[in-house]
């Protein structure tokens, strides 16, 4: 067996509410042997403290005590730097948590022998006005913001698609397309896919399908607020972009994300939250024959 590796600096990055000491507990006691520092990434607008504060890109891992959401949150303070994440469930293990708070202690020792893989993330890059550059892991979302409808303009490649009248519009790459994307009616894209999804939200009229675009095209889309006005958001989080106009593209690599060998495919993880889920005359039929 190869010695165990040794961390100069790992940053943690945590949830705000969630009971973390099992994991806080997992991470000190292993960082004793493997680490000469641990500090927290911060992140804008959370105010729990676990440790001294430190820069990403300083970091040789991070890891994310929480949820998706936490984690999603790592991956962007992780990104600039090109730190791999470490996700860890502390509630019920999700799409980006590779282990749970109870299996912690073995995730770090396979972190120390090497026995992982970075699963790299595609992303989408999001120009508005001045040339101003974002990422985006799972989706840009552009929503109205009051009871007014939103028009949006789709264009691929400088050719029209569609204009709509609705309640805004979520391009979204295939990690993400089985969140917001799916509960709009888009399509699930498969693990893997170079490609992303535009789907109208709430159509008021016409036609206007989901599109999916390959990773080499380029989406730009042109917002008309109403009177109510719109919001931009990318993963969740409202963006300062007054922009009418933004351009999206492709990222084939955006973020790294700390994967096990035998760990759970996206698909399988999909069927076990139930986000997919068999027919129930297929259920049914699964009944009948345990019994």
């Amino acid at each position: 067996m190869s010695p165990d590796r040794r961390f100069r600096r790992l940053g943690l990055v945590v949830h705000p509410q969630r009971p973390l000491d099992q994991a806080l507990a997992t991470i000190r006691a292993w960082a004793d042997i493997h680490c000469d520092e641990v500090v927290q990434v911060r992140i804008d607008g959370q105010t729990r403290e676990v440790a001294p504060a430190g820069d990403p890109a300083a970091c040789d891992l991070i890891i994310a005590l929480g949820g998706d959401g936490t984690t999603l949150a790592a991956l962007h303070a992780a990104a600039p730097g090109g730190r791999p994440v470490l996700g860890v469930a502390c509630g019920s293990l999700g799409a980006l948590t590779a282990t749970s708070a109870s299996q912690l202690e073995d995730a770090l020792a396979d972190v120390a022998q090497d026995r992982w893989t970075g699963r790299m993330l595609p992303g989408l890059e999001v120009t508005g006005a001045g040339g101003a550059v974002h990422g985006a892991i799972n989706d840009l979302v552009v929503l109205r913001r009051g009871a007014s409808q939103v028009i949006v303009g789709v264009e691929v490649d400088g050719e029209p698609y569609v204009r709509f009248a609705g309640d805004g519009v979520v391009v979204a790459t295939p990690l993400g397309s089985s969140a917001y994307t799916m509960a709009a009616g888009g399509p699930i894209l498969s693990p893997g896919s170079r490609a992303y999804v535009v789907t109208p939200l709430a159509p008021h009229g016409g036609c206007s399908p989901p599109l999916v675009v390959d990773a080499g095209s380029r989406v730009r889309l042109s917002v008309e607020p109403g009177w109510g006005g719109a919001r931009v958001e990318l993963d969740g989080q409202v963006l300062d972009l007054e922009s009418r106009e933004l351009e999206i593209g492709w990222r084939p690599e955006l973020a790294t994300l700390v994967a096990f060998p035998g760990g759970e495919g996206p698909l399988t993880g999909l069927r076990r939250r139930r986000i997919l889920l068999d027919s129930p005359r297929v259920l049914a039929r699964d009944d009948r024959a345990a019994r």
